[in-house]
Parts: C-alpha cells; sequence; structure tokens
C-alpha cells in the first residue's frame, strides 16, 4: 500500500479519491504509526481507535468526493475541546473521567467536513502552561529532541503533527498556545483572529483571549483546516459575522507590493542571536519577493506579559469556580462536612500551575487591588491594541521571532513561573489585541527549529497565508523533518 507519511493533506485526499488507498486503510496506517512512535513523544491522552473506523467504513461506503477535501483525513483534537462520547479531561485530574454528551461547535464542523478525530491530544493542565509539563497524565517530549520541551499548551498536538503521527490537529491559543508549540517544532500554527472560530465547547482559560486553530506541516493545509473550522455561531456570543473567505485564494499572488513591518522591541535583549539573525534573514526573503520591510515600534508591547497574566489568570479564577466537586468534576472523599467537599476537591483535583493563576485571579479580583491590578491591566490593553492599530494603518503585516529561544531542556523551567512566563513576550500582544498570529519555520539552532511569526490586522489571514505561502515556497526549512520522523518512512 502506498505510504502515507510526509504527505500533505492534498496529496492524501488525492490518493482517496482515485482509491489508491480507502479511509479504512488510510485510518489504519495511522493508528499503526502513531502507536510505533507514540511511546517515544507521549503526545495523546486518548485514542479514538474503534470510532474512526467506524467513521472510516461510513465514508468508504459514500465515497470520498473531489469536492470534499478533508474527507476521511485523520485529525488530532487538544483535550480542551469537547467530544461528545470521548474523554475530554482538559490534561486535569479535575476532570479524568468526564465524557461529554455534546459536541464543541468546532468538532461539529469536523464531522460535517468528513475528517476523522482519532484520539485527544496531551496539553497544560487547563491550558495553562508553556511546555506541557503541567499535564495530570504525562509528559510530551519535543520532534526534534526528545530531552526538550515540545512548548506549550499544545505541546502534544505540535508533537504529534510534526513526529508524523497525523498531518492535521486543533489546538488552542490563549497567550501563544498555539504558536510556541509550533515554533518548538518546526511547523505551521495558526491563532486566528478572536471570533473567527467558535468557541462553544472549548472549555475556557481566558474567554477574552482563547481561540482555536489548527497545526500542519504546511502552510496551504493549514489554510485549507481554516476553511473548515471558521464561521459564525450563533452559540458564541463573541463569535464574529465576519464573511470567510476561501484562505486558499491568495497563496499564489505576488509579494509585490506588500507592506511589512517589523518592531524593533521583537529584536531586542533575550532574544537569541541565531534568533535574530534568522528573522533578519526572513525579512531579507521578504525584500527579495518585491516586499518592503521597515522597522517600526511597538512601544507598550513591553507591558504585555505583565498585563495578560492579571488579565488571563482573572478570567481563570472565574471560569474554574464551577469545578467545586458538586456540579462539576473530581470529588474528594476525604471530606467530613459542605466546606470540606470544596476545599478538598479543588486542592486534589487542580494542579500547582492552576492554583497559583487562581489565586493571582482571585487577588486581582479582590475588592481593595482590582483598581491597581485589573483596571491598570485593563488600560495596558488597550495601549498595546492602539499600536498595533498605528502599526496596520501603514503596513499590511508585522513580522518578528515567535520565541525568544529555541526550545528548552525538560524540567529546566518548570519550577521558575516567571521565567516560563517571560517566554510568551513576544506572542501575548496579539492575544491582547485580538489579532490573528501564525509561526512557521524560518531556520535552526542546534538542530531545533526556530519559529517566525507572522501577525495581521484584525481578519486578515488571507494576507498572512499569503505572505506564508511566499516565504515556504522561497525557503527550504519546512523540508527539514526531525529524525524520528525521517525513520518512519
Amino acid at each position: 500500500m502506498t505510504k502515507i507519511y510526509g504527505k500533505t493533506l492534498e496529496e492524501l485526499h488525492t490518493l482517496l479519491v482515485s482509491k489508491e488507498i480507502t479511509v479504512v486503510e488510510l485510518i489504519q496506517e495511522t493508528f499503526a504509526h502513531l502507536k510505533e512512535i507514540e511511546p517515544e513523544i507521549d503526545s495523546f491522552i486518548t485514542l479514538n481507535e474503534e470510532k474512526a473506523l467506524e467513521m472510516a467504513r461510513a465514508i468508504d461506503e459514500k465515497g470520498v468526493s473531489e469536492e470534499n477535501i478533508l474527507a476521511g483525513l485523520p485529525i488530532g483534537i487538544k483535550d480542551n475541546i469537547v467530544t461528545k462520547d470521548l474523554l475530554t479531561t482538559a490534561a486535569s485530574k479535575m476532570l479524568y473521567n468526564f465524557e461529554p454528551i455534546y459536541d464543541a461547535t468546532v468538532m461539529e464542523k469536523v464531522h460535517q467536513s468528513d475528517m476523522i478525530p482519532v484520539g485527544k491530544l496531551n496539553m497544560d493542565e487547563f491550558a495553562m502552561g508553556g511546555s506541557t509539563e503541567n499535564s495530570y497524565f504525562k509528559t510530551t517530549k519535543n520532534a526534534w529532541d526528545t530531552s526538550k520541551v515540545p512548548g506549550g499548551s499544545s505541546g502534544g498536538s505540535a508533537a504529534a503533527v510534526a513526529s508524523g503521527q497525523i498531518p492535521l490537529a486543533l489546538g488552542t491559543d490563549t497567550g501563544g498556545s498555539i504558536r510556541q508549540p509550533a515554533a518548538f517544532n518546526g511547523i505551521v500554527g495558526m491563532k486566528p483572529t478572536y471570533g473567527r472560530v467558535s468557541r462553544f465547547g472549548l472549555i475556557a482559560f481566558g474567554s477574552s483571549l482563547d481561540q482555536i486553530g489548527p497545526l500542519t506541516r504546511t502552510v496551504k493545509d493549514n489554510a485549507l483546516a481554516l476553511n473548515a473550522i471558521s464561521g459564525y455561531d450563533a452559540k458564541d456570543g463573541t463569535s464574529s459575522g465576519q464573511a470567510v473567505p476561501d484562505f486558499t485564494n491568495n497563496l499564489e499572488k505576488s509579494m509585490e507590493g506588500m507592506k511589512i513591518a517589523l518592531p524593533k522591541e521583537y529584536l531586542d535583549k533575550g532574544v537569541d542571536d541565531e534568533i535574530k539573525d534568522a528573522v533578519l534573514k526572513a525579512a531579507d526573503t521578504f525584500r527579495s519577493l518585491g516586499a518592503t520591510v521597515e522597522e517600526v515600534s511597538l512601544p507598550h508591547s513591553k507591558y504585555g506579559v505583565a498585563a495578560y497574566y492579571i488579565i488571563a489568570s482573572s478570567e481563570a479564577s472565574s471560569n474554574l469556580q464551577r469545578f467545586d466537586g458538586i456540579r462539576y468534576g473530581y470529588r474528594s472523599e476525604n471530606v467530613a462536612s459542605l466546606e470540606d467537599v470544596y476545599v478538598n476537591s479543588r486542592s486534589e483535583g487542580f494542579g500547582d500551575e492552576v492554583k497559583r493563576r487562581i489565586m493571582l485571579g482571585t487577588f486581582s479580583l479582590s475588592a481593595g487591588y482590582f483598581d491597581a491590578f485589573f483596571k491598570k491591566a485593563a488600560q495596558v490593553r488597550t495601549l498595546i491594541r492602539q499600536d498595533f492599530k498605528k502599526v496596520f494603518a501603514d503596513y499590511d503585516l508585522i513580522i518578528g521571532p515567535t520565541t525568544p529561544t529555541v526550545a528548552f531542556g525538560l524540567g529546566e523551567e518548570i519550577d521558575d513561573p516567571v521565567t516560563m512566563y517571560t517566554n510568551d513576550v513576544l506572542t501575548i500582544p496579539v492575544n491582547l489585541a485580538g489579532l490573528p498570529g501564525m509561526s512557521l519555520p524560518c531556520g535552526f539552532s542546534n538542530n531545533l527549529p526556530i519559529g517566525l511569526q507572522l501577525i495581521g490586522d484584525r481578519f486578515a489571514e488571507e494576507t498572512m497565508y499569503q505572505a506564508a505561502y511566499s516565504f515556504e515556497q522561497a525557503t527550504e526549512f519546512h523540508n527539514k523533518k526531525p529524525e524520528i520522523f525521517e525513520r518512519s518512512k
């Protein structure tokens, strides 16, 4: 049978339409390969093998049409996206046995496109973390070097795609949780404009920041996936009615005349020299393609981390109050009173990082400190939005590094939350402003991938995909694969 590893979504679709492989064969081979790699990477919490094969048989019976480009293709789902009759744990002891009775809206769209969910992917507990070391179940490893972190919180999604287990995964991004793991694993990760993809059925962390998006090996695959999951949803009060274009429309359009901004703050101290060099070379590549690249300033970005951790933690402390051992979640057996049920269930059910953020958020929202912390953070958020607005008045796109460093070692930063938080310094401002952001590979340092971040104006994903595709076609970074991937060919 034709091997599937390394094939794009379009190539797999062609094989299915021409009947060179059946959907059942594709899914069987996916699971066989996935199980071979999984012990080294640890990217899945739950596999969905029986139901996936049942879906595959049904799609084979009705046939894969040329128009339905994602039909029959395997997809992995981050474990904070609610899936009907399939465990959804958010990587927490609090939800270790939670089997939802409904699907998130993105899952309804996955099923409408006839994609086949093969399993639920590991993550930092309730999406809080940047290394996937905060999961209750397991620690995922980087596909390029298993002694390194895969990034987080969508580390399982990124490592599963980069290692060749699956061609496509869904992640979520509250402060960089799609882009940072995409950068650490050398793949393409898109955090769409806030409101572009429905959040209904996403277990909330920071409601004004969360967004679902795709992780893939190529830019075109990513655009095809975003086509499938975007659109207005009446069940999400923050969903946008903005028209959804075909994100593949402009992929081959020339970069001639495009104006790109490069913020000086994104190449400031704290960013590794090799990463700065890779980004400056990427700027030269865009110039060679006909774009103009000029230095700009985003002066309030430096306050982004502080503002973000107050706003996100405040929203988390409210969102997670429902997990109390009575209405939802794990219930402690070590109780003698009603108060014990609340206190012991939350103490035993939540991990340390979640507790830390609940305490930080509760403190920030308390009566005596609201003005000094939450209100001030909200004002900073407005200033950051205004910075971006000024730049986008003159430029089509912003570029910069996705992360200040390449992937760091497992266990290296997990006991130092402040250092861990500052890893998100380059991605957080995008969430605070509600803008779309993408990471794609632009170089290597010590054989670990470097991510280039593209930032667009609101609902300018088409422009971002155009620039990303042009860059991808002009360079070879996306063709380099980790050893674990190459081994499986």
